[in-house]
């Protein structure tokens, strides 16, 4: 099917950095930009599963991808991890903001030190993966920051209220981004998924009901993969969409 999808020669050779990128969509979106040829690292708090994609990529593709260990709550290491890639590369392109933990949580049992996780977790990273990469991009000319949202915003989803309270702050922060980083060049877009079928929802979340949901909600009735919201990140990172900037662009077969 690969064939069937849009490739993109502006990509070839860009450097992206991905946050998150051992599993579910992260996976996706590192195994779709290095396909288009673009040098790319990721970082993850899963070992084995982000050595094992590096390895698997390394073996068909001329970019092998690079994989680090880095638990985004330490954002100093997240700087590092940014800044050793940028001297190796000579500057980042391309930065996607992907790691997240949606964990399902009742109102009533959030204490101070979930919430706090969950902000860390879910948002503080963005602002300074973002921060970090400003300079280098300003100096290449420009470059695209895809932050991901989430539908259980526009949902007013019950039962995680701490992590639909960080995606809906990065709504805000990259229209704000967007209007600081402009005159640099830099796109900053938030990538708003809806149910995607990744193993952890298939195997946490994914049941009869569910099945059921899915035809009552989306417009359209299949269901949605991580490659579908790969490829809408490698146009927002392609120069086909130069011009798109401080937006949300959803992947959700029309749930909302």
């Amino acid at each position: 099917m690969a064939d069937r999808f849009a490739s993109y020669p502006s990509l070839v050779g860009k450097t992206a950095f991905i946050t998150g990128g051992a599993t579910g969509i992260g996976e996706s979106f590192v195994e779709h930009f290095a396909a288009q040829g673009a040098v790319v690292k990721f970082v993850d708090i899963d070992d084995e599963a982000g050595e094992t994609l590096a390895a698997k990529l390394a073996a068909g593709s001329a970019s092998q991808p690079r994989f680090q260990h880095c638990d985004v709550i330490n954002v100093a290491a997240l700087q590092e991890s940014i800044r050793t890639f940028e001297a190796e590369v000579g500057g980042i392109d391309v930065l996607v903001n992907n790691a997240a933990s949606d964990d399902r949580h009742p109102a009533d049992s959030v204490d101070l030190a979930y919430w706090q996780n969950r902000i860390e977790v879910n948002l503080r990273h963005h602002f300074f993966a973002a921060q970090t990469v400003r300079k280098s991009m300003a100096s290449r000319g420009g470059g695209s920051i895809i932050n991901l949202g989430s539908i259980m915003v526009q949902m007013g989803a019950a039962g995680a209220i701490a992590y639909v309270t960080a995606k809906s702050a990065i709504h805000g922060m990259t229209r704000a981004m967007a209007r600081e980083f402009g005159p640099d060049r830099i796109r900053v877009n938030c990538l708003v998924p809806g149910w995607i079928m990744t193993r952890k929802q298939i195997q946490h979340y994914l049941d009869a009901a569910g099945e059921r949901t899915i035809l009552e909600r989306q417009c359209l009735p299949d269901k949605l993969i991580p490659a579908d919201v790969a490829r809408m990140a490698l146009f927002l990172a392609a120069d086909d969409s130069r011009h798109c900037t401080s937006q949300s662009f959803i992947v959700d077969g029309g749930w909302v």
